[in-house]
């Protein structure tokens, strides 16, 4: 073979392995990238999500100490946020949500906290109802960071 052509095919043969490597490196880079900022994007729906459905439920569970729940309807918003967190999260973090829910009913229908009650009850921090759902939120975040 010829050195000239031994040379020019050497010359051909290199840019095409340099303009593979070169290809494939965009395209790993490019895919990372959108995977990374789907997991974001994820993560800030969810945390948005469960931000709303804490501070709804911090409102009734408020509610439910001194009143009896008189309108069903005030149950709505907390029902639509269960569904919608239903939809896309993990089986704790709708386990958790149903027995907040529950937990709020319980107290609903349960006698009223007295003031003195109440009281013992802010010294209490065992009993907060959202501990378990917000700690299984921690934990599925946590898991899609990673």
């Amino acid at each position: 073979m010829d050195s000239a052509v031994l040379s020019a095919l050497s010359a051909v043969l290199g840019s095409i392995v340099g303009g593979s490597a070169s290809i494939a490196s965009a395209w790993f880079s490019q895919t990372t990238l959108g995977r990374r900022e789907s997991v974001r994007s994820e993560i800030q729906k969810r945390e948005a999500l469960y931000g709303e459905f804490i501070s709804e439920c911090s409102k009734l569970i408020i509610d439910a100490l001194d009143h009896t729940l008189e309108k069903p309807e005030t149950l709505v918003r907390v029902y639509a946020l269960e569904n919608r967190i239903r939809l896309g999260s993990s089986d704790l973090v709708v386990a958790a949500a149903a027995q907040v829910i529950k937990r709020i009913l319980e107290l609903y229908f349960g006698p009223n906290v007295t003031t003195a009650e109440l009281r013992t009850l802010r010294v209490d921090t065992s009993s907060d109802p959202l501990k378990e759902f917000s700690d299984a939120c921690r934990n599925e975040l946590s898991a899609l960071r990673w």
